[in-house]
Order: structure tokens, then sequence, then C-alpha cells
């Protein structure tokens, strides 16, 4: 792929192949699913507009200035780096979001939330179609990737969670592959790592100077930083011991043990059905629903 461009260049002789891609094109466009609410998730102000130059995969952009846009609220598949293999769904992401930005002319508004660059100097934005389409959104929608929220970026948060619910209920994408479909914590390869879905039993809850503590089954380890804690404040984490729960997340190995940082409830889905007394907390759905309903819009 040249790194002038989304699409390649092409000359005279090339013409058969630029309409046999565009044809493609049109053909991949017409398999993708229609957008139920292209209204939805919109924007309340526009921040900056800017010319995409590179996709290197599914959830990051590289702009015509060379800046690298990370967007807010989805997670998709690793596109393979240094030998490493493609994750599942990662090129199919990858070439989706070539595809949307293809159609738009490159050309994208951004919204910035209260944290602007990550760790890695990334600038974090929600971007936006010509058209007024939230790209975050439609992404999530088509099975694209994962929604994720990482404090304190959390504008449009439970939007982004209702479009990748939309997602897993119908099997879309990600959500329609084997890869992807939850561990059980006690079946977890101590070699494991990166962005995984894990369910199972709540066997202990605990504390520390700097987090509390969830343990499921098997030698798994949630925890929560006490700067997140603040996120939580309408669920009693305390009675989820005894209960069946999902976690989506990074996992990643310390003293003998995998790990998932817990940020948000939004990361959090009960398996086992909701006791809202003893959790503090009136679900946004029935059996089975996602606990996060703190912030956003």
């Amino acid at each position: 792929m040249p790194a002038q461009g989304i699409s390649r260049p092409v000359t005279k002789r090339a013409r058969p192949w630029r309409c046999a891609l565009f044809c493609l094109g049109l053909l991949l466009s017409a398999a993708l699913p229609a957008d139920t609410n292209p209204g939805d998730c919109p924007a309340d102000r526009i921040d900056a507009r800017v010319r995409v130059r590179f996709v290197p995969d599914g959830d990051t952009l590289i702009l015509a200035d060379s800046r690298k846009v990370r967007l807010i609220g989805i997670n998709t598949p690793e596109v393979g780096h240094d030998g490493a293999p493609n994750e599942p769904g990662a090129i199919a992401a990858r070439d989706q979001l070539r595809r949307i930005l293809f159609g738009q002319h490159n050309q994208l508004a951004l919204r910035y939330d209260r944290e602007r660059k990550d760790r890695y100097g990334r600038l974090l934005a929600h971007a936006f179609l010509a058209d007024g389409r939230n790209l975050t959104a439609l992404l999530l929608e088509r099975g694209a990737g994962f929604h994720i929220l990482v404090p304190p970026n959390d504008w449009a948060h439970r939007c982004y969670r209702n479009r990748a619910e939309a997602a897993r209920e119908v099997g879309r994408g990600v959500w329609g592959m084997k890869a992807w479909r939850p561990i059980p914590s006690r079946e977890l390869d101590p070699r494991t790592r990166g962005y995984r879905i894990v369910k199972g039993r709540v066997v202990r809850i605990g504390d520390s100077r700097t987090a509390r503590w969830i343990n499921l089954e098997g030698r798994f380890a949630l925890r929560l930083p006490r700067k997140d804690l603040e996120h939580f404040k309408g669920l009693n984490i305390d009675a989820l011991l005894g209960r069946k729960i999902e976690v989506q997340g990074w996992i990643y190995a310390r003293k003998g043990e995998l790990r998932m940082h817990l940020r948000h409830p939004d990361q959090l889905r009960l398996q086992t059905p909701v006791d809202t007394i003893s959790l503090n907390l009136m679900p946004p759905s029935a059996e089975g629903g996602w606990l996060g309903t703190l912030g956003g819009v």
C-alpha cells in the first residue's frame, strides 16, 4: 500500500483494474448492513476538519500532516506486525474503514474528548463523516470491533455501547467469529495476552492500597484502580461475589496470574439474574445486561 494515499494511483493501463476494484467496492458495500439509525451518536460540536492519508488498521488513521489518530470508543482486531499474524477480523475491519473513507474523499471532522492524546502520542478523537454519521458508531454497528471506554473519554459511550450490542445480538462481524467468543476464566492459557472477552464466576473480592480486586475462577484477576472507582459508584461491587460475569479488556500477566484492568462498568456484563437491591443499581436491561449506566450522552 503506497504511503501517500489510501488508494493506489492509477495510469491509463490500469483503468480496467480500476473499474474492477470500483465494482468490487460496490458489491462489498451492498453486502454490508444498512445503517438503522444514521443520525445516532451525533456530534455536539466539531473541533477540527482533517484529511486522512493512510489507514493502517481498523481503529487508527494517519492524517495528511502525518499525525496519528486513535478512534475513541472502539477496539478492532490487531493487524500483525514484525511477523506476528493478523488477529481474526483485522483485515476486514481495516478494509471496511478504508472503503468508508474512500467514499468520503478521505475527509473527516473530529470531536475531541477530555483527554486528547494517549501514552503513545496519538491524537484521540471521535470522527464524523460529511453526512454527520459518527464513524465509531458506524463501525461498531457493522461488527468491525468492540466497544471500549478508557476514562476520562466517556462522551457518547452509552450510544456506542448500544451500537455494539446491536451487532452482537445478530452475530455481525467479530461477534460471529469463534475466535472472539467469551473464554471461560478456568480455561485461559497462561500465555494469553491482548484484548479478550472472559467469563467466569467471582470467587473473591479484595482490596489493596492502590486497587480493588475481583478474582474469577482459575488464576484470573480484575484490577479496579482506585482512581477509577468513582465510575463504579452506582455498583455494589461486593454483591458480585458468587455471580457469573463477563468482562472485556486487555489481558496481561503478573505474579503468576493473568490480569485485566477494569476501569469502567462498560467492561462488565452480568451473566446471572440481576438483583437490583443487592447490586444497588438499576440495570439498563434485563438478565445479561451491561452494568454501565453512568456519564455520556
